[in-house]
């Protein structure tokens, strides 16, 4: 084959793929509109509790887990953080929430984002929220560990760290950190299997019995 043809050929295919790969500003478009129109029909109580971030959060049965609090999901699974900093003034803002619980940072790593980009795009969405909802509380659950993702942990852990450490630097009681990752490992050092899905990345329901009573401390707290 010719040089030429060669090189319009791999253009062809470059383009192709990047046509077929949605733009981050559209990829969540479908679930986001989604949310809006539920709200619309049945608009969620303000002053609530409101979850929002990845799979962990969209999986959670927050009623089961909360019952005696006011809840709102609106996790978005396979999303990171700089999709809820990009959809926070639709999906968060609006309901008013007393407190915001945030996971997310694991498919940012996963997707071969720095731990120090993590940290900036939570840097981000404090910004947002806090500068339209400036009582409301955040809440920030750590990176879990997973057997699916377990060659990442390194990374895992140094974002978790520089988030923990950005958190307890402000000295804010409308700003916390929750850690997951003791609870989660065994007595080998190795994520515990028990708390996992078949996927090995994914929680099971005895996880989020374990994460239920870990972020209640600071719902409670509030």
């Amino acid at each position: 084959m010719a040089t030429g043809s060669f090189f319009l050929m791999l253009c062809a295919l470059v383009m192709q793929a990047a046509a077929a790969e949605p733009k981050a500003s559209e990829r969540w478009e479908k679930d986001i509109t989604a949310f809006e129109a539920q709200d619309a029909k049945s608009p969620p109580p303000k002053n609530a509790v409101l979850f929002v971030g990845s799979s962990s959060i969209r999986l959670w049965n927050l009623s089961e887990s909360f019952p005696d609090f006011e809840t709102i999901n609106r996790g978005f699974g396979g999303s990171e953080v700089a999709d809820s900093v990009r959809y926070t003034k639709r999906i968060v803002i609006p309901h008013s929430p007393r407190i915001v619980v945030l996971y997310a940072g694991d498919n940012d790593i996963a997707n071969g984002k720095s731990p120090q980009r993590v940290l900036a795009d939570f840097k981000e969405f404090i910004e947002l929220v806090h500068g339209a909802l400036p009582k409301t509380k955040i809440v920030y659950i750590g990176i879990k560990p997973s057997i699916k993702r377990w060659a990442l942990i390194d990374k895992i852990r140094q974002a978790n760290r520089l988030i923990r450490n950005h958190i307890d630097g402000q000295k804010s009681d409308r700003l916390a950190f929750v850690e997951v990752e003791k609870s989660m490992l065994g007595k080998d050092g190795k994520p515990r299997e028990d708390l996992l899905l078949d996927d090995g990345l994914h929680l099971n329901k005895k996880a989020y019995v374990i994460w239920a009573e870990l972020v209640r401390k600071e719902i409670e707290r509030d």
